[in-house]
């Protein structure tokens, strides 16, 4: 597909970072009489598709809300089977977004992940930190009102510290206290499965952010629903809060 890319997007500047809602997993195997987990693994499998569509058409940062806050409340069988999911794709997939020169960073909290999960992240970071060709954000355990908190809980600690003047707190400083410290703010966010809403989702970043909501669900998405964004993303104008004309 990238290389039959539409004109008006080789004519157009792409973002230079897309986030993603990968929504769906489970209405696309309850549709099919299979299990959550079934949903789960396909969605996986429209993960690599994804990053390496991404990266084929030049986009530097994908953030993928993986594994929100709020799905521990999920049934705790269907959530033990994403933390297994989880663990394989860190064993068996992260070879291979490496020698695709992938980077890989997660964000969000990590104290309630099991010990042997975060230890193969931090083994993942540092085993792809050097790569340049794209940068994947993966939000784990991840709720954008509880990021800005931890964000002013680090500020204070900075003030109480004497490390940091308040009066010196802008937007520019306070995004440095966020996981995304150093990541430009997504450009364009996609939804899939329908659904048209954010659901606690980098909250702060999304304040100029583009939103396209697709209907297809997620274990279904392709790099041709991808260009489709893309395409509805050029033909909109980005103004910043500034009136049009």
């Amino acid at each position: 597909m990238s290389e039959r890319l539409p004109a008006v997007l080789a004519a157009t500047p792409l973002p230079a970072h897309v986030a993603i809602i990968m929504d769906g997993n489970r209405r696309w195997a309850r549709a099919r009489g299979r299990p959550p987990a079934w949903g789960h693994r396909k969605g996986a499998e429209a993960v690599r598709r994804t990053v390496e569509a991404c990266a084929r058409l030049g986009i530097r940062y994908l953030t993928l809300y993986a594994f929100s806050s709020e799905n521990w409340r999920r049934p705790p069988q269907e959530v033990e089977e994403l933390m297994g999911l989880l663990r394989h794709y860190l064993q068996r997939e992260i070879h291979h977004l490496h020698d695709k020169d992938v980077r890989i960073r997660v964000i969000g909290d990590r104290r309630r992940l099991a010990p042997d999960i975060v230890a193969m992240i931090e083994e993942a970071e540092r085993r792809t930190a050097g790569n340049r060709r794209i940068q994947v954000l993966v939000a784990l355990n991840y709720g954008g009102r509880q990021e800005i908190v931890r964000a002013c809980r680090r500020i204070a600690r900075a003030v109480a510290a004497g490390e940091l003047d308040p009066e010196a707190v802008d937007e520019a400083r306070f995004a440095q206290f966020l996981d995304t410290a150093g990541i430009p703010d997504p450009d364009l966010l996609i939804r899939t499965s329908g659904e048209q809403r954010i659901s606690n989702f980098l909250l702060w970043q999304l304040a100029y952010t583009e939103l396209v909501f697709l209907p297809v669900l997620w274990p279904e998405f392709g790099e041709e629903h991808l260009i489709e964004a893309l395409l509805e993303y050029a033909r909109r104008e980005r103004r910043y809060g500034a009136s049009a004309g």
